[in-house]
């Protein structure tokens, strides 16, 4: 399949256009469902970067002992306390109230998988809650190294029978682990590995790294933007909340047509580069972190 660059005109066709009479309803509301004990700061990134992005509203959805943590960091975004175990991951029986809470509050799409942690209780949790809640979703960090641990036919089914589009944001380790090749996934490789996935899960794929890959399967992209500026942790939290409030903002408003996911994760893609290549040219590769890309963003939906 032939790689194309992104082009300017394309990626604002993932652009909702703002209209003097709209309210916050026009715009969505996104869901992102991260964090842990020791990593609620991956919940406030992604969130953060969610308001950022230009959604309506942006619920937060943590594990109690981080909620205040969390609600004190984003003022902007609700917060959603779950119960959580004794080593302050999500349990479970979470999931229900979560359910109900996306229904009652008509969530437009939710993220899942930024500093969620890999126990046993966090993997029942993300496996039941994709199972379960019926919305377009963005699957990130620990919930793909939780599915990578899964039968991968079963993985395949579950995403089949969900018939919600979902975008998954591997880093190339993360792609090795999901298709079991035994090691990062290298440069040669990356064509290939974007688009099995996306072909096996049924979804979209956008494969981190330098010139970040996205595929439907039936079209790939190259994002040109961003440097060493991004290898920073907690930038991977900063795209998810990103795609994530320009896919709500795409599906709540009706505004746009053609393959949503796809827009939303090549516009985020690029987006999340432009930033980080504002922010290196002014802070310098070294100083930059993930928290500056969300203060760039601004100047990087400026430039389109």
């Amino acid at each position: 399949m032939k790689v194309q660059p992104l082009a300017r005109a394309q990626l604002r066709e993932g652009l909702v256009e703002r209209r003097e009479d709209d309210h916050k309803g026009v715009y969505g509301h996104a869901l992102i469902v991260a964090g842990s004990r020791g990593m609620a700061g991956a919940a406030i990134l992604a969130a953060r970067a969610a308001l950022r992005s230009g959604a309506g509203l942006v619920t937060a959805a943590v594990p109690s002992g981080v909620a205040s943590t969390v609600a004190g960091a984003i003022p902007s975004a609700l917060t959603l306390s779950l119960p959580e175990n004794a080593a302050g991951a999500f349990r479970p029986e979470g999931v229900e109230r979560l359910k109900q809470y996306a229904k009652d509050r008509r969530v437009a799409a939710f993220a899942l998988g930024p500093g969620l942690s890999t126990q046993p209780d966090a993997a029942r949790f993300v496996l039941h809650a994709l199972s379960c809640l019926p919305l377009p979703a963005v699957v990130d960090a620990d919930a793909l190294n939780i599915l990578a641990a899964q039968d991968p036919a079963g993985v395949a089914q579950m995403f089949k029978a969900r018939r919600r589009p979902c975008v998954f944001t591997p880093h190339p380790a993360e792609m090795s682990r999901l298709l079991k090749t035994g090691k990062p996934v290298g440069e040669t490789a990356r064509i290939k590995a974007v688009e099995r996935l996306s072909c096996e899960w049924g979804g979209v794929a956008l494969l981190k790294g330098r010139r970040t890959l996205i595929s439907s399967g039936l079209r790939t992209v190259v994002n040109l933007t961003g440097g060493p500026s991004l290898a920073k942790a907690g930038s991977g939290d900063v795209l998810t909340g990103l795609v994530l409030g320009l896919w709500t903002q795409a599906l709540a408003s009706g505004r746009l047509e053609g393959d949503l996911a796809f827009k939303s994760a090549a516009l985020g893609a690029w987006l999340h580069g432009t930033a980080g290549d504002l922010a290196e040219k002014e802070l310098t590769a070294w100083a930059a972190t993930s928290e500056d890309l969300v203060d760039f963003l601004p100047k990087a939906f400026k430039t389109l």
